[in-house]
């Protein structure tokens, strides 16, 4: 694939600039070739943008805020800790209550095979 050519205008500056693709691509059907221009927004002269917004912070209030999204993490992680343990407690109480059913159905099955036994089988006197 070729690359697309580019036109360079001589009123370049040291701003960020960006490539819009130029109008004649359309009209010839060739590859379409692009020209850099300044960008539309420029800031006042004078204004200076900041890297980040965490940088203007200084290394107090930064030790405090990892501080304070630690203390943050470790609550909800004592919250969630909880709740799995009550959850938890739900389901082998679930569980608990399930063998119960299920052991008395198990020895009303047994009564009832023996019963069954005991008609079925040949007396022999």
């Amino acid at each position: 694939m070729q690359k697309p050519i580019m036109a360079v205008t001589g009123d370049e500056t040291d701003e960020e600039t960006e490539l819009a693709p130029s109008h004649m691509a359309a009209t010839t059907g060739d590859m379409p070739t692009y020209q850099i221009r300044a960008p539309t927004t420029a800031l006042p002269q004078g204004v200076v943008m900041a890297a980040s917004p965490g940088s203007l912070h200084s290394p107090q209030q930064l030790a405090e805020e990892a501080t304070r999204k630690r203390e943050l993490r470790l609550m909800k992680n004592r919250e969630a800790a909880k709740e799995c343990r009550r959850r938890k407690k739900e389901y082998v109480k679930c569980l608990e209550s399930r063998v119960a059913v299920l052991e008395v159905q198990n020895r009303k099955l047994i009564e009832e095979l023996e019963t069954l036994k005991d008609i079925c089988s040949p007396k022999t006197d």
